[in-house]
């Protein structure tokens, strides 16, 4: 019988800066009586890696372009917010009040280059004028975090760093993979039969998309401070992967 189980690991303190994720990963697994096996995933909100790895930047310390300030009145934000985007992003694809669509310089199209406010701090607290960043590198992000587990309990395990998206087509966020190591984040299924022998022609199947959405089930997207899932029972054998498998190339991508 096909089974797939998810654990939201339990006690996930509120990262901060130089965090030991792998640590906080470990203990959290004991906790929740859950000893890693092979072909075991880790799904790790993004929120957490950016955390952990610095990505914070205090809007007090930012200077806007007159780029920034250009764009901000159209899109009635704070500028230095727009410039935080702007240094984030490779091109402008879309832009309305509130909201401005790009090409992230790591190839994601998303909304405001994945900068993001909630989550990040407590109001009213020092840091509170924080924006979060993106992590520098994802795939690296669960490439090091996978080696530091494998090292810690000799098991290799698929790490997956998610983010919640828009979409071009859909009204919704969902959860994508931003990153991904020791999993394959795109099966190609061309040629595999169906039940009657016939060929797929086009199917590819965002695998690390659809663990990464599963996973947000648990994690939610407001105060339920579940960030770190636990997945067993993977339909899929794992192998070497990483998520710019799943960017669409531009010459393809029939919404720009």
């Amino acid at each position: 019988m096909a089974q797939l189980t998810l654990t939201a690991l339990p006690n996930i303190p509120l990262i901060q800066p130089g965090d030991d994720l792998c640590a906080i990963v470990l203990k959290s697994l004991a906790e929740a009586g859950v000893q890693l096996q092979e072909n075991d995933v880790l799904i790790v909100a993004q929120k957490i890696v950016s955390k952990a790895e610095g990505r914070l930047v205090r809007l007090s310390d930012v200077i806007p372009s007159a780029r920034a300030l250009e764009l901000a009145e159209a899109l009635q934000k704070d500028p230095r917010h727009v410039e935080v985007i702007l240094q984030e992003t490779k091109e402008i694809v879309r832009m309305r009040p509130g909201v401005i669509v790009v090409e992230h310089r790591l190839g994601y199209v998303c909304a405001n280059a994945g900068v993001d406010r909630s989550n990040v701090a407590p109001h009213g607290a020092p840091d509170d004028d924080c924006l979060l960043m993106l992590p520098e590198a994802p795939d690296r992000s669960c490439a090091e975090l996978r080696r530091k587990l494998r090292e810690a309990t000799g098991v290799n395990v698929g790490v997956i760093v998610n983010d919640s998206h828009g979409r071009a087509w859909r009204t919704g966020t969902v959860g994508v993979a931003l990153g991904a190591a020791g999993v394959p984040a795109l099966l190609d299924l061309r040629g595999t039969p169906d039940l009657f022998d016939y060929p797929l022609q086009v199917t590819q199947v965002g695998f690390a998309d659809e663990l990464a959405a599963a996973a947000s089930l648990l994690m939610g997207q407001a105060a339920e401070g579940r960030p770190v899932i636990h997945a067993r029972g993977v339909p899929y054998p794992l192998r070497e992967g990483n998520a710019q498998e799943l960017i669409r190339t531009k010459e393809l991508d029939l919404f720009r």
